[in-house]
């Protein structure tokens, strides 16, 4: 019979509250996500992969649509933190450079938490968190707007910058989600630096032709 020590931190373990359950019950429905898609994070897939009963998730979450908002929400704060952090290193005189120094900081940031960036790409056709994704892109949209709208007339003199801003912007954020998609790519040749280097160069070039 093993000694009373040895079984007291399983005991502890298998009692842990919902504030301190929530954080392998996210943990637990990212790697699902990443592993096999969204449709397959459910209260009973989480359950059997923590090896609890479903009332020990219910007990954290209502729902597996708040489940897997609070998951969404976790990761895309991330996402959101990366892509101001890419939009404020986008400094320089130089638009080129600085468009290069913007597109390889967001994608450090990619390959720092590839999982979280998965799961946020791979999450989105779900109808459950759709309206998520909307709220977030919009949020970094303005937040594009904002730093991008005040160079327009400085680097390039461009006179109808308001008319233009909101196609300019658009372009921006599909080629910042097109260039993790590529860094993501198992058959992506390219790193880090190269890549950022080659969506800097192209976003610039379009960028000038406003």
């Amino acid at each position: 019979m093993p000694p009373a020590s040895s079984a007291a931190p399983r005991g502890r373990a298998a009692h842990l509250g919902p504030e301190r359950r929530r954080p392998q019950v996210l943990d637990a429905a990212l790697a699902i996500t990443v592993e096999q898609g969204v449709a397959q994070v459910t209260i009973g897939s989480i359950a059997d992969r923590l090896g609890v009963t479903r009332p020990v998730i219910y007990a954290c979450f209502d729902d597996r649509v708040a489940l897997i908002t609070a998951l969404l929400e976790r990761e895309t704060a991330a996402l959101s933190e990366a892509l101001v952090a890419a939009l404020k290193s986008a400094r320089g005189e130089e638009p080129e450079v600085a468009f290069i120094n913007g597109y390889q900081s967001l994608l450090r940031a990619v390959a720092q938490r590839p999982n979280s960036w998965r799961v946020i790409f791979s999450a989105s056709p779900d109808p459950a968190v759709a309206g998520r994704f909307t709220r977030v892109r919009a949020q970094l949209g303005e937040a594009a707007s904002a730093s991008i709208g005040p160079v327009l007339t400085r680097w390039w003199g461009i006179t109808d910058a308001e008319a233009k801003l909101p196609i300019l912007v658009e372009f921006l954020m599909s080629s910042c989600e097109a260039a993790v998609r590529s860094l993501l790519d198992d058959d992506n040749p390219w790193g880090v630096d190269d890549l950022g280097e080659l969506y800097g160069r192209i976003v610039c070039a379009a960028f000038s032709a406003a």
